[in-house]
Formats: C-alpha cells, structure tokens, sequence
C-alpha cells in the first residue's frame, strides 16, 4: 500500500483508472487488462500520484499497465467500488474512472509479461468484470463520447 493513500471523509480508499476505448468500424471498444494475482479482468487503475492531477495519474496507469497512449478526459466519467485484497484483509476502495481515447499502442511496457491486455466491444467487456458499477459505465461509454 502507498504511504499516504488517498482516503475519502467515510475512510474508503480511493483509487484512479482509465477507461481505454477506440472506435473501429464505427464501434466502440474497449481495452481490458487482467490483474496480476487473480488474473481478472479490469482496467489500468492505481493510486493518486503525488503531483499529477487524478485524470493524468490514470493516464500514467494505462501506459505501465496496458502500454497504451492517447487523450484522456479532466473528469471522471463516474466511479466503482471494490474489495482491495491485502495480505490479511480487504480494504473497501473507491476508483474514479477517466475515459482516454487510445492513439497509441506501445510494443514494449513496464508490465508487459505481467498481464494480458485484450480489446472488447463494449458488452463483452462490461460482461467480463466482476463489479457491476465499472460493467455500467464500461456500457454508458459510448453514449458519453
């Protein structure tokens, strides 16, 4: 865990992620990477970054986690909660969700090799993660863009 992470007045944790999307062929799609651990499939996300504004720190996510560049929204286009696992307990956390317009997909990044990283269309990724809030907003995107 960071040393001073972001917690909200009621104690939840709060986290930053990126919403990676293109449109091809006149329909949106969505890019998924799996956790690390458990091998599920989410999106980039990770801790408030000190001195970068939350939409850029997830912005940053998206490269380390998913090798992908491109624009990405000043507002969150909504957020999820879920159960952060820790060694001996679960933490509730919070993550605001920041939708980015992909221009650029790396050959090469930090966790290449770490996890897998796959394009949706917007059922099927909503389908393949596990917290119905971030299945929602992976399902209003297009209407948002």
């Amino acid at each position: 865990m960071p040393k001073n992470p972001e917690t909200l007045p009621n104690g939840e944790l709060c986290q930053v992620a990126a919403l990676p999307f293109r449109i091809r062929d006149g329909k949106v799609e969505v890019l998924l990477v799996t956790s690390r651990e458990t091998k599920r499939w989410l999106i980039p996300k990770g801790w408030p970054m000190k001195g970068k504004k939350p939409h850029k720190a997830a912005a940053q996510e998206a490269v380390e986690e998913a090798g992908v560049k491109g624009a990405i929204r000043h507002k969150p286009i909504g957020h999820y909660e879920y159960w952060k696992r820790r060694t001996e307990h679960f933490d509730l956390c919070r993550v605001d969700v920041y939708p980015l317009e992909v221009s650029k997909q790396l050959k090469t990044w930090r966790e290449k090799g770490q996890r897998d990283a796959q394009w949706f269309e917007v059922e099927d990724a909503a389908y393949q993660v596990l917290e119905p809030a971030l299945a929602e907003l992976i399902r209003g995107l297009p209407a948002r863009l």
